[in-house]
């Protein structure tokens, strides 16, 4: 259980419409938990959807490149609700495998599964998790294989899901009944 409670219906009209702007259209399932109590702070909910919905709709990345990070970080921090949220909604509408989906979870940069473009994305988010930094050898490969604006947004994406991480295992928010556990784990 949240250690917020979420917000629940009947939601106000200003409340409503903004939980609309966070789910997807056509959606068959409330707005995430997550959502719903960041929305005990609208104006935080407000600027924090700018940014998170800008990397998920409008990025330089490719779809599967940014949900190989978005998975990796999840994975590194434990935080099976948002990894779960992205492997049920993206994975398979991106083309991440299950064996790399798999892999982001309990596997290594160095898993078979991943193409050279990906070992790097992959080892990039493990030295990020680990020490706050890149060494130049794993700049250098990322650099092989994306421009400046793509890394750019890396950075981004993977300080911005550590934050995600963050708030919903600071929460202790339980996984959405609808999304994937972590491999090995019961629904």
């Amino acid at each position: 259980m949240s250690r917020i409670t979420p917000l629940t219906t009947p939601y106000s009209p200003e409340t409503a419409a903004a939980l609309h702007k966070w789910m997807p259209p056509d959606v068959d399932h409330d707005p995430l938990v997550l959502f719903r109590v960041l929305h005990r702070n609208p104006d935080l909910a407000s600027r924090m959807r700018v940014l998170g919905g800008g990397l998920l709709a409008h990025g330089a990345l490719s779809a599967l490149d940014r949900e190989i990070v978005i998975a990796r970080v999840c994975a590194l921090c434990h935080c099976e609700y948002e990894w779960g949220v992205h492997a049920t909604v993206f994975a398979n509408a991106v083309g991440l495998t299950a064996d790399q989906l798999h892999a982001t979870v309990r596997g290594t940069a160095d898993d078979p599964v991943w193409p050279p473009r990906h070992r790097a994305l992959v080892r990039a988010v493990d030295e990020l998790h680990d020490t706050a930094h890149l060494s130049q050898p794993t700049w250098d490969a990322l650099q092989r294989q994306y421009d400046a604006s793509q890394l750019l947004e890396f950075l981004v994406l993977a300080g911005w899901y550590r934050t995600i991480s963050y708030l919903a295992n600071g929460l202790r928010l339980d996984n959405e009944p609808w999304a994937a556990p972590f491999p090995g784990h019961s629904a």
